[in-house]
C-alpha cells in the first residue's frame, strides 16, 4: 500500500521541524527488542512503524509514580533517535495526559503531549462493535493551527503497559 504523497511530504516536514535529538551512545544500556526503551526502563508503548524501519516508544523508569521517576516518548531508529521528549527525566508526568474509556467490546487508550505546538496522541484502540472490529495502533501528530493529522501506525501488535497510568498521569480533562 502506497501512502498519499501528502502524507510522506507532511512526515518529513514534520521531521524537518522538530529539534534534531543526538543519537543514543554505544555505551548507553542496550535497548530491548523493536524498542527505543532501554534494558532497565519499562515499556508504556512500542511498536515498530508500518512501511518504515522506525520505531514509537514510550519508556518509563521503573520506579514510575506520580511523585518520581520519569516517561519519555522516543521516536526513530536504535542508532538514530529523531524526538525523545522530553529532553529532561525530571517532572515529566506533568507532560503528558492519559484517557482511557472501556467497556464491552470496547477499549479506548490514549496518551496526549505536544512539543512545539504539534500535538501528540499515542493510541491503543480496539473496537469489536465494529463489523469488521477495527484496531488502531500508533501515533498521530498534528501541526499547529491544521485539523489534519499525520499517522504513523503500528506494523505489529504493539507491547504496551498501561497498567498504573491513571495514577501517574493527569487525565485529559484535567
Amino acid at each position: 500500500m502506497r501512502l498519499p504523497t501528502f502524507l510522506i511530504l507532511m512526515a518529513i516536514v514534520l521531521c524537518a521541524l522538530l529539534p534534531a535529538r543526538a543519537p543514543l551512545a554505544a555505551t548507553q544500556t542496550p535497548l530491548q527488542p523493536n524498542s527505543l526503551c532501554a534494558r532497565d526502563e519499562r515499556i508504556i508503548f512500542g511498536c515498530p512503524v508500518r512501511g518504515s524501519a522506525k520505531i514509537v516508544s514510550l519508556c518509563a523508569s521503573r520506579d514510575l509514580t506520580s511523585e518520581r521517576g520519569y516517561l519519555q516518548y522516543r521516536f526513530g531508529l536504535p542508532a538514530k533517535i529523531e524526538l525523545q521528549y522530553p529532553s529532561d527525566r525530571r517532572a515529566t508526568q506533568q507532560k503528558f495526559r492519559y484517557s482511557h474509556y472501556f467497556r464491552a467490546q470496547v477499549d479506548l487508550t490514549e496518551i496526549s503531549f505536544t512539543v512545539n505546538g504539534y500535538d501528540y496522541q499515542i493510541t491503543d484502540d480496539y473496537n469489536g462493535e465494529e463489523k469488521p472490529a477495527q484496531t488502531i495502533q500508533g501515533v498521530s501528530v498534528t501541526a499547529p493551527g491544521k485539523s489534519k493529522e499525520v499517522s504513523f501506525a503500528c506494523r505489529t501488535r504493539p507491547k504496551a503497559d498501561y497498567a498504573d497510568l491513571q495514577t501517574v498521569l493527569p487525565t485529559a480533562d484535567q
